[in-house]
């Protein structure tokens, strides 16, 4: 049975391969307990009853105008979870974009695509930058800004077992500590934020037209 990672809880759930295939293009992102409504027209919505349609870039950029319009934008997810995935970033400044960049793994996870996406935006980024770097992904705003430190001090040990996905937590947090002015923030998925529709939109490339951007 597939399973997907809820992008509000974090935690994974199963969803039957007939009611998939009753909904063509619907990739789950909430588990029953954090959505509020069910997948029509072959679609599925999110918290704020935004349609997750797969859209391309032009056509996000076409359909959303609402949320920030400065900052750097990331997504990341794999289809089912784990297998094939991919990752995406934009960084816009009033509008405008000014860096942007996806790609593509062949077997992944939901959480190393999201910190992939955010090794890429911080990446992208001056040392002097002041901004904020929006995620969807909680998991990897509270590993950041929260947890990772006290591994770090601790060895890079945690008593619950070993650190998932290691060498990308030290080297975002590397990253973020040498950009000290960037602030990484949670965005709700699919609420209609045009930049976080467009990166997860980018994130999704690898499933339209061989990695062809809109």
């Amino acid at each position: 049975m597939p399973t997907f990672r809820c992008q509000t809880c974090q935690t994974s759930f199963s969803i039957a391969a007939a009611k998939l295939a009753r909904f063509p293009g619907w990739t789950p992102r909430f588990c029953q307990a954090h959505s509020p409504t069910k997948p029509k027209s072959g679609r599925a919505r999110g918290s704020s009853g935004t349609r997750e349609e797969n859209l391309t870039p032009k056509e996000v950029l076409e359909r959303y105008t609402a949320g920030p319009d400065t900052g750097v934008f990331t997504d990341g997810s794999a289809v089912p979870n784990p297998g094939p995935g991919g990752w995406g970033m934009v960084w816009v400044e009033r509008g405008e974009i000014r860096a942007e960049d996806h790609g593509h793994a062949p077997m992944t996870t939901n959480n190393r695509m999201e910190l992939t996406a955010l090794l890429a935006a911080f990446g992208n980024l001056p040392e002097d930058a002041d901004l904020e770097v929006h995620t969807d992904s909680r998991l990897c705003v509270d590993t950041i800004t929260k947890w990772a430190p006290g591994w770090e001090r601790n060895g890079w040990k945690k008593k619950t077992g070993p650190i998932k996905n290691l060498e990308l937590v030290q080297e975002l947090l590397a990253l973020a500590r040498e950009r000290p002015r960037v602030k990484l923030v949670w965005i709700a998925a699919h609420s209609g934020n045009r930049w976080n529709e467009y990166a997860d939109s980018l994130a999704s490339a690898w499933r339209r037209d061989g990695n062809r951007r809109g």
